[in-house]
Protein backbone atom coordinates (compact mmCIF):
# COMPACT_ATOMS: atom_id res chain seq x y z
CA UNK A 1 0.00 0.00 0.00
CA UNK A 2 2.37 2.67 -1.23
CA UNK A 3 0.05 5.14 -2.58
CA UNK A 4 -2.54 7.66 -1.82
CA UNK A 5 -5.44 6.23 -3.70
CA UNK A 6 -4.51 2.47 -1.72
CA UNK A 7 -5.66 4.48 1.36
CA UNK A 8 -9.25 4.65 2.44
CA UNK A 9 -11.63 7.83 3.17
CA UNK A 10 -11.03 6.57 6.73
CA UNK A 11 -7.73 5.98 6.99
CA UNK A 12 -6.78 9.55 4.89
CA UNK A 13 -9.19 11.11 7.47
CA UNK A 14 -7.20 9.37 10.53
CA UNK A 15 -3.95 10.69 8.59
CA UNK A 16 -5.02 14.31 8.21
CA UNK A 17 -6.21 14.35 12.24
CA UNK A 18 -3.08 12.84 13.53
CA UNK A 19 -0.82 15.22 11.34
CA UNK A 20 -2.30 18.05 12.85
CA UNK A 21 -2.15 16.70 16.09
CA UNK A 22 1.87 16.66 15.39
CA UNK A 23 2.43 12.83 14.90
CA UNK A 24 5.16 11.87 13.12
CA UNK A 25 5.07 9.95 10.12
CA UNK A 26 6.13 6.80 11.37
CA UNK A 27 3.60 7.05 14.38
CA UNK A 28 0.84 7.14 12.20
CA UNK A 29 1.71 4.64 9.82
CA UNK A 30 2.02 2.42 12.67
CA UNK A 31 -1.51 3.99 14.25
CA UNK A 32 -3.70 3.00 10.78
CA UNK A 33 -1.74 0.10 9.82
CA UNK A 34 -0.12 0.89 6.59
CA UNK A 35 3.02 2.15 5.28
CA UNK A 36 4.97 5.27 5.97
CA UNK A 37 5.39 5.79 2.54
CA UNK A 38 1.25 5.87 1.74
CA UNK A 39 1.53 8.49 4.99
CA UNK A 40 3.95 10.79 3.47
CA UNK A 41 2.79 10.09 -0.14
CA UNK A 42 -0.98 11.85 1.60
CA UNK A 43 1.33 14.85 2.64
CA UNK A 44 2.65 15.16 -0.36
CA UNK A 45 -0.68 15.66 -1.81
CA UNK A 46 -2.09 18.11 0.30
CA UNK A 47 0.83 20.18 -0.23
CA UNK A 48 0.83 20.16 -3.76
CA UNK A 49 -2.29 21.00 -3.32
CA UNK A 50 -2.00 24.33 -1.20
CA UNK A 51 1.26 25.53 -3.85
CA UNK A 52 -1.18 25.09 -6.58
CA UNK A 53 -3.66 27.18 -4.72
CA UNK A 54 -1.32 29.92 -4.22
CA UNK A 55 -0.11 29.61 -7.77
CA UNK A 56 -3.92 30.59 -8.74
CA UNK A 57 -4.03 33.53 -6.27
CA UNK A 58 -6.32 31.49 -3.42
CA UNK A 59 -4.15 32.30 -0.03
CA UNK A 60 -4.88 29.08 2.28
CA UNK A 61 -3.18 28.21 5.70
CA UNK A 62 -2.33 24.46 6.17
CA UNK A 63 -5.59 23.50 8.22
CA UNK A 64 -7.53 24.74 5.30
CA UNK A 65 -5.46 22.27 3.16
CA UNK A 66 -6.07 19.28 5.30
CA UNK A 67 -9.55 19.24 5.62
CA UNK A 68 -10.21 20.32 1.63
CA UNK A 69 -10.93 17.69 -1.41
CA UNK A 70 -8.87 17.49 -4.59
CA UNK A 71 -10.15 19.05 -7.43
CA UNK A 72 -9.27 18.97 -11.10
CA UNK A 73 -9.77 22.04 -13.34
CA UNK A 74 -12.90 20.67 -14.88
CA UNK A 75 -14.80 20.40 -11.42
CA UNK A 76 -13.41 23.64 -10.53
CA UNK A 77 -15.06 25.52 -13.35
CA UNK A 78 -18.35 23.30 -13.00
CA UNK A 79 -18.30 24.83 -9.08
CA UNK A 80 -17.98 27.92 -10.12
CA UNK A 81 -20.57 28.11 -12.97
CA UNK A 82 -23.09 26.80 -10.61
CA UNK A 83 -21.88 29.03 -8.10
CA UNK A 84 -22.61 31.90 -10.32
CA UNK A 85 -25.91 30.70 -11.21
CA UNK A 86 -26.85 30.49 -7.45
CA UNK A 87 -25.73 33.69 -6.50
CA UNK A 88 -28.87 35.57 -6.63
CA UNK A 89 -30.81 33.18 -4.64
CA UNK A 90 -32.00 34.11 -1.49
CA UNK A 91 -32.16 32.65 2.03
CA UNK A 92 -35.99 31.82 1.30
CA UNK A 93 -35.13 30.07 -1.42
CA UNK A 94 -32.31 27.89 -0.10
CA UNK A 95 -35.05 27.16 3.22
CA UNK A 96 -36.83 25.51 0.25
CA UNK A 97 -34.17 23.00 -0.10
CA UNK A 98 -33.77 19.11 1.81
CA UNK A 99 -30.17 19.07 2.10
CA UNK A 100 -28.97 15.20 2.56
CA UNK A 101 -25.88 13.54 3.09
CA UNK A 102 -24.31 10.15 4.49
CA UNK A 103 -21.36 9.63 7.08
CA UNK A 104 -19.52 7.21 8.82
CA UNK A 105 -18.76 7.29 12.20
CA UNK A 106 -15.93 5.23 14.09
CA UNK A 107 -16.10 3.69 16.90
CA UNK A 108 -12.42 5.16 18.34
CA UNK A 109 -13.16 8.72 16.83
CA UNK A 110 -11.77 11.19 19.23
CA UNK A 111 -10.79 8.56 21.94
CA UNK A 112 -6.67 9.13 22.40
CA UNK A 113 -6.30 7.01 25.62
CA UNK A 114 -4.72 7.23 28.39
CA UNK A 115 -0.95 9.45 28.28
CA UNK A 116 2.02 6.74 29.67
CA UNK A 117 5.12 8.48 31.39
CA UNK A 118 7.84 6.49 31.24
CA UNK A 119 11.79 6.52 31.68
CA UNK A 120 15.12 5.87 28.99
CA UNK A 121 14.57 2.07 28.33
CA UNK A 122 10.61 1.62 28.71
CA UNK A 123 9.56 2.14 25.60
CA UNK A 124 8.87 -1.44 24.78
CA UNK A 125 7.83 -2.63 28.33
CA UNK A 126 4.45 -4.09 28.31
CA UNK A 127 3.24 -1.73 31.08
CA UNK A 128 3.92 1.12 28.97
CA UNK A 129 2.25 0.17 25.65
CA UNK A 130 -1.57 -0.42 25.06
CA UNK A 131 -3.44 -2.62 22.37
CA UNK A 132 -5.17 -0.40 19.90
CA UNK A 133 -7.41 -1.26 16.92
CA UNK A 134 -6.05 -0.67 13.39
CA UNK A 135 -9.68 -1.06 11.93
CA UNK A 136 -12.17 -0.12 14.26
CA UNK A 137 -15.88 -0.97 13.82
CA UNK A 138 -17.83 2.06 12.38
CA UNK A 139 -21.51 2.45 11.34
CA UNK A 140 -22.73 4.63 8.12
CA UNK A 141 -25.27 7.07 8.47
CA UNK A 142 -27.68 9.09 5.62
CA UNK A 143 -29.78 12.23 7.14
CA UNK A 144 -31.08 15.27 5.63
CA UNK A 145 -31.84 18.57 7.23
CA UNK A 146 -33.48 22.12 5.88
CA UNK A 147 -33.78 25.51 8.28
CA UNK A 148 -36.66 23.90 10.29
CA UNK A 149 -34.00 21.15 11.61
CA UNK A 150 -33.42 17.67 11.18
CA UNK A 151 -35.03 14.19 9.75
CA UNK A 152 -34.62 11.29 11.39
CA UNK A 153 -31.16 9.43 10.33
CA UNK A 154 -30.94 6.07 8.95
CA UNK A 155 -28.09 3.45 9.54
CA UNK A 156 -27.21 1.86 6.65
CA UNK A 157 -26.16 -1.72 6.70
CA UNK A 158 -23.71 -2.88 3.84
CA UNK A 159 -23.22 -1.09 0.46
CA UNK A 160 -25.69 1.26 -1.06
CA UNK A 161 -26.53 0.90 -4.27
CA UNK A 162 -29.36 2.08 -6.17
CA UNK A 163 -32.38 -0.42 -4.99
CA UNK A 164 -30.93 0.68 -1.30
CA UNK A 165 -31.05 4.03 -1.61
CA UNK A 166 -34.10 4.05 -2.73
CA UNK A 167 -35.15 2.52 0.38
CA UNK A 168 -33.91 5.58 2.02
CA UNK A 169 -35.41 7.81 -0.12
CA UNK A 170 -38.83 6.19 0.67
CA UNK A 171 -38.66 5.40 4.33
CA UNK A 172 -36.51 8.08 5.72
CA UNK A 173 -36.13 10.79 3.27
CA UNK A 174 -39.73 11.64 2.26
CA UNK A 175 -40.40 11.26 6.18
CA UNK A 176 -37.85 14.33 6.75
CA UNK A 177 -40.08 16.59 4.43
CA UNK A 178 -43.09 15.53 5.41
CA UNK A 179 -41.17 16.50 9.06
CA UNK A 180 -39.70 19.01 7.97
CA UNK A 181 -41.79 20.95 4.94
CA UNK A 182 -45.38 19.23 5.63
CA UNK A 183 -47.97 19.91 2.27
CA UNK A 184 -45.12 22.48 0.87
CA UNK A 185 -42.88 21.87 -1.90
CA UNK A 186 -39.05 21.12 -1.18
CA UNK A 187 -36.32 20.99 -3.61
CA UNK A 188 -34.13 17.69 -2.55
CA UNK A 189 -30.20 17.87 -2.73
CA UNK A 190 -27.55 15.01 -2.64
CA UNK A 191 -24.70 14.34 -3.92
CA UNK A 192 -23.23 12.82 -7.35
CA UNK A 193 -22.81 9.26 -5.90
CA UNK A 194 -23.42 6.56 -8.48
CA UNK A 195 -26.48 5.38 -6.64
CA UNK A 196 -27.56 8.78 -6.20
CA UNK A 197 -27.26 9.78 -10.01
CA UNK A 198 -28.26 6.23 -11.36
CA UNK A 199 -31.36 5.75 -14.09
CA UNK A 200 -33.53 4.22 -11.50
CA UNK A 201 -33.39 6.72 -9.04
CA UNK A 202 -33.65 9.27 -11.39
CA UNK A 203 -37.15 7.50 -12.46
CA UNK A 204 -38.15 7.47 -8.67
CA UNK A 205 -37.83 10.85 -7.94
CA UNK A 206 -40.31 12.06 -11.31
CA UNK A 207 -42.04 9.11 -10.48
CA UNK A 208 -42.31 10.98 -6.64
CA UNK A 209 -42.67 14.93 -8.31
CA UNK A 210 -39.69 15.57 -6.46
CA UNK A 211 -37.48 18.26 -7.92
CA UNK A 212 -33.57 17.33 -7.50
CA UNK A 213 -31.12 20.24 -7.32
CA UNK A 214 -28.33 19.90 -9.20
CA UNK A 215 -25.41 19.78 -7.57
CA UNK A 216 -21.46 20.28 -8.60
CA UNK A 217 -19.22 17.10 -7.92
CA UNK A 218 -17.04 16.88 -4.62
CA UNK A 219 -18.67 19.46 -3.05
CA UNK A 220 -18.86 19.02 0.80
CA UNK A 221 -18.09 22.90 1.75
CA UNK A 222 -21.84 23.98 -0.49
CA UNK A 223 -23.53 21.47 1.97
CA UNK A 224 -24.63 22.86 5.43
CA UNK A 225 -25.07 19.20 6.82
CA UNK A 226 -21.40 18.74 6.57
CA UNK A 227 -21.09 21.44 9.58
CA UNK A 228 -23.85 18.74 11.34
CA UNK A 229 -21.63 15.60 11.26
CA UNK A 230 -18.77 18.10 12.77
CA UNK A 231 -21.08 18.95 15.49
CA UNK A 232 -22.62 15.53 16.43
CA UNK A 233 -18.39 13.83 15.99
CA UNK A 234 -17.25 16.71 18.51
CA UNK A 235 -20.26 15.24 21.12
CA UNK A 236 -18.66 11.58 20.76
CA UNK A 237 -15.56 12.45 22.19
CA UNK A 238 -17.19 13.07 25.24
CA UNK A 239 -19.60 10.32 24.87
CA UNK A 240 -16.27 7.86 24.12
CA UNK A 241 -18.72 4.52 22.79
CA UNK A 242 -17.39 1.17 23.78
CA UNK A 243 -19.75 -0.84 21.78
CA UNK A 244 -21.40 -0.67 18.51
CA UNK A 245 -24.96 0.09 19.90
CA UNK A 246 -22.98 2.61 22.41
CA UNK A 247 -22.26 4.09 19.21
CA UNK A 248 -25.75 4.74 17.59
CA UNK A 249 -27.10 5.50 20.73
CA UNK A 250 -24.57 8.10 20.71
CA UNK A 251 -24.95 9.76 17.40
CA UNK A 252 -28.84 9.66 17.83
CA UNK A 253 -28.91 11.53 20.87
CA UNK A 254 -26.49 14.12 19.49
CA UNK A 255 -28.53 14.46 15.99
CA UNK A 256 -31.66 14.95 18.36
CA UNK A 257 -29.95 17.69 19.94
CA UNK A 258 -29.55 19.90 17.04
CA UNK A 259 -31.98 22.59 17.37
CA UNK A 260 -34.02 24.43 14.25
CA UNK A 261 -32.06 27.82 14.98
CA UNK A 262 -28.69 26.33 14.03
CA UNK A 263 -30.34 24.47 11.09
CA UNK A 264 -31.63 27.84 10.20
CA UNK A 265 -28.20 29.94 10.86
CA UNK A 266 -26.24 27.28 8.57
CA UNK A 267 -29.23 27.57 5.68
CA UNK A 268 -28.51 31.24 5.95
CA UNK A 269 -25.00 30.54 5.43
CA UNK A 270 -25.21 29.71 1.95
CA UNK A 271 -25.35 33.37 -0.25
CA UNK A 272 -21.97 33.84 1.93
CA UNK A 273 -20.34 29.92 0.83
CA UNK A 274 -21.47 30.69 -3.04
CA UNK A 275 -19.85 34.20 -2.87
CA UNK A 276 -17.12 32.30 -1.44
CA UNK A 277 -16.59 29.78 -4.22
CA UNK A 278 -17.17 32.05 -6.70
CA UNK A 279 -14.61 34.53 -5.01
CA UNK A 280 -12.19 31.18 -4.68
CA UNK A 281 -12.44 30.53 -8.41
CA UNK A 282 -13.69 27.24 -7.59
CA UNK A 283 -11.36 25.61 -5.38
CA UNK A 284 -12.18 24.78 -2.67
CA UNK A 285 -13.57 27.20 0.78
CA UNK A 286 -13.36 27.86 4.38
CA UNK A 287 -16.55 25.92 5.13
Amino acid sequence: MGKTADLTAVQKAIIDTLKREGKTQKEISERIGCSQSAVSNRFQTLGDLRKQWTESGVETSRATVHRRVLLNQKQRQKRLTWATEKQHWTVAQWSKVLFSDESKFCMSFGNQGARVWRKTGEKEMPKCLKSIVKYPQSVMVWGAMSAAGVGPLCFIKGRVNAASYQEILEHFMLPSAEKLYGDEDFVFQHDLAPAHSAKTTGKWFTDHGITVLNWPANSPDLNPIENLWDIVKRKLRDARPNTLDELKAAIEASWASITPQQCHRLIASMPRRIEAVISAKGFPTKY
